[in-house]
């Protein structure tokens, strides 16, 4: 596999995860730059062990393979044009767009021979994956309605079109029903690891009702804090006229119309296992106690 040299637009969080993929793969990855707004940031981003410029000729000058597009929700649309314009491939962080008339105008581009590929993931994740290849064997039938509490927005919508088979072909027209509520709850977690000092903060909590013009639904429900908490679960469930995708169990009638039932089991690669090793022995060091950080077994019951 040749070694692909890349470039990152945009010097925040999702920026420096692409700066360790190349660390870490030395063998399949070069990141020649992290191009930064200003010299302060650049100085920061050096002091990790990554390249940084402020000047984006210094990445037109190192021609690479492609370049990742990562600055605010805001600001992505019209800084993937500008790099599409400038003749690179381009991996776009999410959202590609914030309305309809920029993800059309993106889509244009691409029917026009732009390279453009989005950094939508969620599907892909081992456990979401595991269950969805579970649903197009057949298991649960035709997926007819789903409420999913995993993840926001445009992950969300990405994930509900894969479930309920509309993830190709023409867009459906669909009603929505919404609601936005504010909650407190305390925070026990965060980008930056765990936090135990009990503080209490407001998180919006967003449910929406979707029906589609070809009779599918999915109910969206989803709080602010929920990627970063111990005390938040994420849930999903599926349903089909055979069967039904309950977290990490398929349930499911079979050809002599027997109750059965499949666990699910995420193919992890090693470098996800590895991190999960790491991750844990972090939390041993800070004194952590296991019981609030590793997911409890449970048992489902066969359906009757």
């Amino acid at each position: 596999m040749k070694k692909l040299t890349f470039s990152v637009i945009g010097s925040g969080w999702r920026a420096e995860f692409y700066a360790r993929i190349a660390a870490a793969h030395p063998d399949r990855f070069r990141l020649s730059h992290i191009l930064c707004r200003g010299e302060e940031k650049a100085a920061a981003i050096r002091q990790k062990g990554f390249p940084a410029t402020t000047d984006e000729v210094d990445i037109i000058s190192a021609k690479p393979d492609f370049v990742v597009v990562a600055v605010s929700k805001g600001a992505n649309f019209a800084v993937t044009c500008h790099w599409l314009a400038l003749g690179f491939s381009v991996l776009a962080e999410t959202p590609a767009g914030c309305s309809f008339e920029e993800l059309c105008a993106l889509w244009e581009l691409s029917q026009r021979g732009a390279r453009l590929a989005v950094a939508e993931q969620y599907f892909r994740y081992p456990l979401i994956a595991a269950g969805l290849r579970q649903v197009r064997a057949g298991w649960i039938g035709e997926a007819h309605s789903v409420t999913l509490s995993l993840c926001h927005d445009y992950h969300a919508a990405s994930v509900i079109r894969q479930m309920l088979g509309m993830d190709s072909g023409p867009l459906r027209d669909f009603t929505v029903t919404a609601s936005v509520r504010d909650y407190p709850v305390e925070r026990t977690d965060s980008r930056f690891g765990p936090v135990t000092d009990g503080e209490i903060v407001q998180s919006g909590r967003v449910t929406a009702d979707f029906v589609f013009d070809n009779g599918k639904r999915a109910f969206y429900d989803f709080d602010g804090i929920q990627y970063h908490t111990r005390i938040r679960a994420r849930h999903i469930d599926l349903r089909g006229q055979r069967g039904q995708w309950y977290d990490t169990t398929i349930l499911y009638s079979d050809e002599t119309h027997t109750p059965r039932r499949i666990r699910l089991t995420p193919r992890l690669s090693p470098a996800l296992r590895r991190w999960r090793r790491r991750s844990w022995r972090s939390l041993r060091r800070r004194g952590i106690p296991s019981s609030t950080w590793r997911t409890p077994r449970t048992s489902t019951p066969s359906p009757r």
